[in-house]
């Protein structure tokens, strides 16, 4: 049985902090560049639109936004952002880890990120994935041929 331990936001918020020690004692890969910060509120209000899109559309469809628990989902959303995104608000989440790592101007920081995506993939969406499978069968298999994972 499918059974998530840790929300996907206290999972951001333990790499996000991971990335902030990073950044105190890693002694070298520090970078600034002109922009930065405008790019840190760039990707801010694009993780804020992209989240807030796949909430709204949970929401229309009435279904549950909690996805430690997938089998009590009642409806299969592919409308709106899941369009373009099976995990909207997972990008959302590397979206604010990335501008979080902007903004401490560590390239090491993007390993972390990467980790994040790793972490994410193996342990929430691959087994989120095969729940859904089993509820909604071909129709989410072959939503899955139509949309991408991530972006």
């Amino acid at each position: 049985m499918f059974k998530l331990k840790f929300p996907p936001v206290a999972v951001m918020l333990f790499f996000g902090t991971l990335m902030y020690f990073l950044h105190l004692v890693l002694p070298v890969g520090e970078f600034y560049f002109f922009g930065r910060v405008g790019l840190v509120c760039f990707l801010l209000v694009l993780a804020f639109v992209i989240g807030v899109l796949a909430l709204v559309d949970f929401v229309r469809a009435g279904t549950s936004v909690d996805p430690r628990k997938p089998s009590k989902s009642s409806r299969l959303v592919v409308k709106g952002i899941y369009n373009y995104s099976r995990n909207p608000m997972y990008l959302a989440l590397l979206l604010c880890l990335l501008a979080w790592g902007l903004w401490l101007g560590n390239v090491f920081n993007s390993i972390l990120a990467a980790l994040f995506v790793s972490y994410m993939n193996r342990f929430q969406i691959v087994p989120e994935e095969r729940e859904l499978a089993k509820l909604y069968g071909r129709e989410y298999r072959q939503y899955c041929s139509l949309v991408r994972r991530w972006f």
